[in-house]
């Protein structure tokens, strides 16, 4: 039994999808745990690095483990330049993945964190032959509305470095995104716990993509629902309007008026 998501249908590249979680197949145990994930998740939308894919394997590639119905988001990792990732969107899309691809151009072996130039070039060039690019960013508001510009289907501005599970450590320039951005915004990578993922949602966000926090877990399976349903809450908070923060106590109760006060 999948999820109960809050329903509210995500809409990027022209197609709707139920749930606002994305996840990815890096990081596991074994592949043969991600049909599992996916449906403790009620995900629709996964990930996948090219260079992990042997299409001529038959046994031990991560794409047999992948239902067919699930939107295939191929990933240009290992891409230091732009040149580097459109040539692995082509590969992807020539292979069979489809037109969908997430742009990560990442020249910083050591932090891991990505190229705003380079990722706009990118993205520039793969829209116009007709990708649904969703590229992945720092945090950065311009970057952010340069790719929206040149075409990006959703932004995808990082929570904190990747693999970290530091949380939302970008928290600022994450709402200035949200408030600002007009297509979808995806926090990716850093989410470490389902209650930032639940906050990120709560500030606006379209949806979280989560690997590690969900790989790395103790019982993968069971944090994978964990997520889903934070994301829901999250969501389903944001559309009630939370209640203003205040500097001062202010009593949910009148206090005045008590029974003892009546003489």
């Amino acid at each position: 039994m999948k999820p109960n998501h809050f329903k509210d249908a995500l809409t990027i590249g022209g197609r709707a999808f139920d749930s606002r979680l994305l996840i990815g197949t890096g990081k596991y145990p074994a592949d043969d745990m991600i049909p599992k994930i996916i449906a403790a998740s009620g995900s629709q939308i996964i990930t996948v690095a090219l260079r992990r894919v042997d299409f001529t394997a038959t046994t031990d590639n991560v794409m047999r483990h992948i239902p067919a119905d699930m939107q295939l988001l191929p990933n240009t990792s290992g891409a230091r330049t732009a040149e580097e990732a459109v040539r692995i969107a082509r590969l992807a899309r020539a292979t069979g993945c489809g037109n969908w691809v997430k742009i990560e151009v990442i020249p910083d072996n050591r932090h891991l964190l990505p190229d705003g130039h380079e990722t706009v070039r990118a993205t520039e060039i793969l829209v116009k032959e007709g990708f649904v690019v969703l590229p992945y960013i720092n945090a950065d508001p311009i970057v952010a509305r340069q790719l929206e510009a040149a075409g990006a289907a959703a932004v995808m501005p990082l929570g904190a470095p990747i693999g970290t599970n530091r949380g939302l450590t970008t928290r600022e320039m994450l709402q200035i995104i949200i408030d600002e951005i007009d297509v979808p915004v995806v926090v990716d990578a850093g989410i470490g716990k389902p209650s930032q993922a639940c906050d990120a949602m709560e500030m606006g966000a379209d949806a979280c993509l989560v690997n590690t926090a969900i790989a790395s877990a103790a019982d993968p399976v069971a944090m994978a629902g964990a997520f889903a349903t934070a994301i829901s809450a999250g969501r389903q908070a944001w559309h009630a309007g939370l209640g203003a923060m205040r500097t001062y106590a202010d009593a949910s109760s009148p206090l005045t008026g008590f029974l003892y006060e009546q003489e």
